[in-house]
């Protein structure tokens, strides 16, 4: 199978409904059910390569989180928060039938899969986390916090996709086609004819109203979370990763499901999950 099903479900916010689009690969009929979700910017169409090798194996579904991809925009941008992002997931589980799931998240999504695996009585049987942790180096935070949500727009496909390249370095290194690949899912065109991100730039509002006081709470509460966790679980790391440092990874695997971690060499934020060593880490831990 080269292409994915895209498909919706309704998930409740304060102001009313939204539509979160989802991709789904494999039978659907499968009763193993792979969830991978994105990063702040990104959608699920970042999971291809990963979906097509595990697609045999699964039910891959890569969700568009809300504000992003091919899902609704929030009437509040506030909203654009880990606990709504849950609460969707969880919608999404409720339509899938999923009585337990394989849970791929990078960045975001695996904040976002901590918290699901924290839960008592969680869906979640394996967890895998790239290249996120409790701890988020908040330089890190800064820098993403510079770009994101920036009203840029491009004359045609190959400078978007050059400029987007340039803030994700930390992709780590990709053929042009890998690289082509992987953005034309992101950017779409206006209604003048120029490339822009496929995202609202509201996701950008309660990202950039975090201070290192907030985030310190936060992180307090993450590894309260983290020592909750139980099932087996996978922390990836870009080896030149800003976000997530080598001695929080050291933690994660010393503490809570003491997680096997692994490292990629000449990878920052965050392994883009193309490369075939990074996939067979993960199909391998997936499928142990």
């Amino acid at each position: 199978m080269d292409q994915p099903r895209l498909n919706h479900v309704q998930c409740l916010n304060p102001q009313g409904l939204h539509r979160m689009a989802y991709w789904e690969w494999g039978a659907a009929d499968n009763p193993r059910v792979l969830v991978c979700v994105h990063g702040l910017t990104r959608q699920g169409r970042d999971f291809d390569r990963l979906a097509q090798a595990m697609c045999g194996h699964y039910r891959v579904v890569c969700p568009d989180v809300v504000g992003r991809g091919e899902s609704d925009w929030l009437p509040d941008p506030m909203g654009y928060a880990v606990p709504s992002y849950l609460a969707d997931m969880v919608t999404l589980l409720a339509r899938l039938n999923a009585q337990t799931v394989h849970w791929v998240g990078t960045s975001m999504g695996g904040l976002i899969g901590m918290g699901l695996a924290a839960l008592p009585r969680s869906p979640i049987a394996r967890l895998v986390l790239n290249d996120v942790g409790p701890r988020i180096e908040f330089a890190a935070l800064e820098r993403i916090g510079r770009f994101v949500g920036a009203p840029v727009t491009w004359d045609s496909f190959e400078e978007a996709a050059q400029a987007v390249r340039l803030v994700s370095l930390g992709f780590g290194p990709l053929t042009t086609e890998e690289w082509h690949a992987l953005t034309r899912p992101h950017l779409r065109q206006n209604e003048q004819g120029r490339w822009m991100v496929r995202y609202d730039p509201g996701i950008a509002l309660p990202f950039r109203s975090l201070t290192p006081e907030r985030a310190a709470a936060g992180e307090a509460l993450s590894w309260q979370m983290w020592d909750r966790i139980t099932v087996p679980t996978l922390v990836l790391r870009g080896a030149q990763s800003d976000l997530l440092s080598a001695q929080t990874a050291t933690e994660m695997g010393a503490r809570g499901p003491r997680a096997r971690v692994v490292s990629f060499e000449g990878v920052g934020h965050a392994p883009s999950l193309v490369p075939a060593d990074q996939v067979a880490v993960v199909g391998d831990f997936l499928l142990a």
